[in-house]
């Protein structure tokens, strides 16, 4: 490739495939992001890189980075050369095999604790949303007055992950002051606000659930996502079916709920311990 020859003009294609395609911001400038990177480590132009190429970033970046990042490299690498260039060398590519965690699970105990450790009402009611409706801490930041449900106390989260709407219960427990904020604000304002008046980031609320764990004398690493966990296991324990839990949880796949059939403690704890026995 031409040293002066602008990388964004080359990926321009990929850019409006995407737009076309309507693939979320994030995900957009992820896969621009992995195929830049990829031309920049071979210096070619697209239509000159081959298989070797691509395991050779790859490889790269297997040496410093997650498995996780190396997969969304593949995928974005994948999309580019299969579906704009209608390259086919990528049946000789396999994809990444990821490392499997289980999910960091907190206790009713230890989430009830983080809810009374927090004296402030705008963060106790997100932490208590976070973990009462199971939304992702980008979907809660974006939640609006007009999104609850009187009559049918239901939330409804708008263009989520993927995409896509999908409703939430609104737990009883927050009704009252959700109903207050009601009555200040007007349906088109941000559920969760900061002092000027524009909408919380996702950073301050991973913040304040930081603190609230660190108050609760919890030494795991507790996020957002962990609230999330926890509201799925906590519902699979309560006998709810898995598959109520999927559309709650907005997944596409049955298979990404399942997860978390394996820390359920009393699918687990059931199981007599041969120490026990």
């Amino acid at each position: 490739m031409s040293p002066d020859k602008p990388f964004g003009q080359t990926l321009a294609s990929l850019a409006q495939e995407l737009r076309i395609r309507n693939y979320s911001r994030r995900t957009a400038e992820s896969y621009l992001h992995y195929n830049r990177e990829l031309l920049r480590f071979c210096q070619k132009d697209p239509r000159a890189i081959a298989v070797g190429d691509i395991k050779n970033y790859l490889d790269h970046l297997a040496q410093s980075r997650s498995a996780s990042t190396v997969s969304v490299a593949y995928n974005a690498i994948r999309f580019y050369y299969r579906e704009i260039w209608r390259r086919s060398f990528f049946a000789y590519l396999k994809q990444p095999k990821k490392n499997k965690y289980l999910p960091v699970v907190l206790s009713k105990e230890e989430v009830r604790r983080m809810i009374d450790k927090t004296s402030n009402p705008k963060y106790h009611c997100a932490i208590s949303l976070l973990y009462g409706t199971g939304v992702r801490v980008g979907e809660l930041v974006r939640l609006k007055m007009r999104d609850i449900d009187w009559d049918r106390k239901l939330l409804r989260v708008c263009q989520g992950k993927g995409k896509k709407d999908r409703l939430v219960m609104l737990p009883a427990k927050l009704q009252p002051v959700l109903a207050r904020q009601g009555q200040l604000k007007p349906a088109e304002e941000f559920l969760f606000t900061n002092g000027r008046g524009g909408r919380l980031t996702e950073a301050t609320i991973q913040k304040a659930v930081a603190q609230a764990a660190a108050r609760a004398g919890l030494a795991k690493i507790v996020t957002p996502h962990t609230l999330r966990h926890s509201f799925a296991t906590h519902l699979l324990e309560a006998g709810t079916d898995i598959r109520y839990i999927q559309e709650l949880l907005g997944h596409a796949k049955l298979e990404t709920t399942q997860i978390y059939t394996h820390v359920a403690s009393n699918i687990i704890g059931s199981i007599t311990s041969p120490l026990d026995g």
